[in-house]
């Protein structure tokens, strides 16, 4: 992976987050995920997680942990800041493990995707055009954020590229499957949102009990299967 121009800046006493750039892309996620993939590997004392974003990670430590631990700077930020610089130089020798590809099952339209005649009549398509070209391409998971589980994925075909609903719905099922400009998402629970629905997946995509609660992870590459609504309701059994 070559060398990128990246920065660092603290939020607080407890956080600093390194920024790959404002530019959303593969290439740039890749060193969003390496440095991840480092520090969790090879975490500092005081380190407590990472989170990743389509450019940025942040790194969150506890900072009397740190000084406690590493009493050869200054102070606790400026011992991650360097721990973080070593590690983006280590990161960049080290190859990404593959990332995990996940299908999911989803029933498209009707009652689970009440925006997908929208989203077809927006662009000039029927509606098993639009959900041919859903399914034709694979979505590489940026980020998760907004609620538990929620994957930002990119790689959305520009031909159903569709804005934001102008009024947001107060209240959209879980595991409904949207489209907001350039991306597409799921909701894996049942929340407030804009997004444009086009259907609903089949398998759950947050469970607050297992042991790894969310299905998707950021770096996992996603197809979307389209499924009958007889299907669905067998494989969902009493919970549409």
């Amino acid at each position: 992976m070559s060398q990128i121009d990246f920065s660092i800046q603290t939020l607080g006493e407890t956080a600093l987050c390194v920024s790959f750039g404002h530019v959303i892309s593969p290439d740039i996620h890749k060193h969003v995920r390496s440095l991840g993939e480092f520090l969790e590997k090879n975490p500092f004392s005081g380190f407590r997680e990472c989170i990743l974003s389509y450019t940025a990670v942040t790194v969150l430590y506890d900072p009397f942990v740190v000084h406690r631990e590493h009493q050869k700077t200054e102070t606790a930020a400026l011992f991650v800041e360097q721990y973080i610089k070593m590690a983006m130089e280590a990161a960049e020798r080290e190859p990404l493990p593959p990332a995990a590809v996940v299908s999911i099952p989803v029933c498209y339209g009707g009652e689970y995707g009440p925006d997908l005649d929208f989203v077809a009549q927006s662009h000039g398509l029927t509606t098993e055009e639009v959900v041919a070209i859903h399914t034709e391409s694979e979505y590489l998971v940026y980020m998760i954020g907004f609620c538990p589980g929620f994957p930002y994925m990119g790689g959305l075909d520009e031909r159903i590229a569709t804005p934001r609903r102008q009024s947001p719905r107060l209240e959209i099922p879980a595991r409904s499957v949207g489209i907001a400009g350039m991306q597409t998402g799921a909701y894996p629970l049942a929340t407030p949102g804009g997004w444009q629905i086009i259907g609903r997946c089949a398998v759950d995509l947050f469970t607050p009990a297992g042991e790894t609660p969310s299905l998707l992870k950021s770096g996992d590459i996603v197809h979307f299967v389209s499924i009958q609504e007889e299907e669905y309701v067998q494989m969902r059994g009493d919970t549409l």
